[in-house]
């Protein structure tokens, strides 16, 4: 049974143009890819996104640490990870530092975010609002709507069910959330 969404905060067209609006060849631009790449397919919070290291990403193995569990990247997510770990490596940044960083491997902030999704929206030519938990929203109810278990959508995206009956459903393994996050198609403009 597939699941609609009333009002997706972001189509999976808008986000593929807001990837788009990110140029492919400079070491910044590949940066934002990775990171709207995390926080749509990946469905990562903004501050955990920012707060990876690069030995909490696998893009191989299509794995993401996030403190306390471990998330899957599907072959988008994965691509544009790797793509930009190869730039960072290429411009002498280790591994000591944020995955998601300046040049110069300090940590971007919250801030600049917020300011950095209105900006490529503008210059994709959308005109919707375009923010970090949006892109995150978007994740959730494309997986819904490919017919992803509840129980492997809350588990990449990190949410505890607070029902007294949640006890009692199963914990999907991470080899299962990996797998299925790997499996996801990828999204058509």
């Amino acid at each position: 049974m597939a699941v609609t969404v009333q009002n997706p905060p972001i189509t999976a067209p808008q986000a593929l143009a807001l990837l788009g609006a990110c140029s492919e060849e400079t070491n910044t631009g590949r940066r934002n890819r990775a990171l709207i790449a995390l926080l749509w397919r990946a469905g990562l919070r903004p501050g955990e996104a920012l707060a990876l290291r690069p030995t909490d990403v696998d893009p191989a193995a299509r794995r993401v640490r996030i403190r306390d569990r471990v998330a899957g990247l599907d072959d988008l997510a994965a691509s544009e990870v790797e793509q930009w770990m190869a730039r960072r490596a290429a411009h002498g940044l280790g591994d000591s530092g944020p995955l998601i960083s300046t040049l110069q491997g300090k940590p971007l902030s919250q801030a600049y975010v917020r300011e950095l999704l209105p900006r490529l929206a503008l210059r994709a030519g959308l005109d919707s609002r375009v923010h970090a938990m949006g892109l995150r929203y978007a994740c959730a109810a494309e997986m819904a709507g490919e017919g992803i278990a509840t129980e492997i959508i809350e588990s990449q995206l990190g949410i505890r069910p607070q029902s007294s009956v949640a006890r009692y459903l199963p914990i999907p393994d991470e080899a299962d959330v990996v797998a299925t996050m790997a499996a996801r198609p990828v999204p058509l403009a």
